[in-house]
């Protein structure tokens, strides 16, 4: 029975931390928030982020609601498993380190698939447009520009999103 429990507190924060990083890290790419999808998460998350912008103003370009939430949501989530598992709450220091690594853990695994998406659809439909396609583009050039400036492509194919991808996936080997 705890094992279902568990999973759902773990399934139901890891949605709201996903739409809350998401929106953050659109924001940080410029996505065009015009877009359908763009549109959706900012309907999702503005119950939150709203009440939050009028508390804490920006800064710069810094969204500081939207970091807010991202950090609440992974305090959230990490307290509310460590109840359920029975371990009790954990101390304020290992709070911050365990949702600090949350965050970053879970910021990788969404570039991870990102670039895995972007660089499959680049593969079956090149060229064509869809509201995911121009998410993904956004999210995932930043990354891979730097990469393909290092990295030349070979006969033609873009190997930019398979370093991408082993990098990340080295991070995240380093972070267990």
């Amino acid at each position: 029975m705890q094992d279902v429990l568990v999973f759902l507190v773990d399934t139901g924060f890891s949605l709201l931390f996903f739409v809350f990083l998401l929106r953050l890290l659109l924001q940080w790419a410029r996505a065009d928030f015009r877009n359908p999808l763009s549109q959706a998460i900012v309907r999702l998350s503005n119950w939150l982020i709203m009440p939050l912008r009028r508390l804490l103003p920006p800064i710069g370009r810094i969204d500081t609601a939207s970091v807010a939430a991202v950090l609440l949501t992974a305090l959230a989530q990490v307290a509310a498993l460590w109840l359920v598992r029975g371990f009790g709450m954990p101390d304020a220091i290992d709070l911050l380190r365990l949702a600090s690594l949350e965050i970053v853990r879970t910021t990788l695994w969404v570039y991870f698939w990102a670039i895995f998406i972007y660089a499959l659809l680049s593969m079956i439909a090149p060229g064509s447009y869809s509201p995911a396609t121009s998410i993904l583009e956004s999210l995932c050039e930043p990354v891979l520009r730097p990469i393909r400036r290092t990295i030349p492509s070979v006969s033609g194919l873009d190997l930019s999103p398979l370093w991408a991808g082993i990098g990340i996936q080295m991070l995240l080997i380093l972070l267990r």
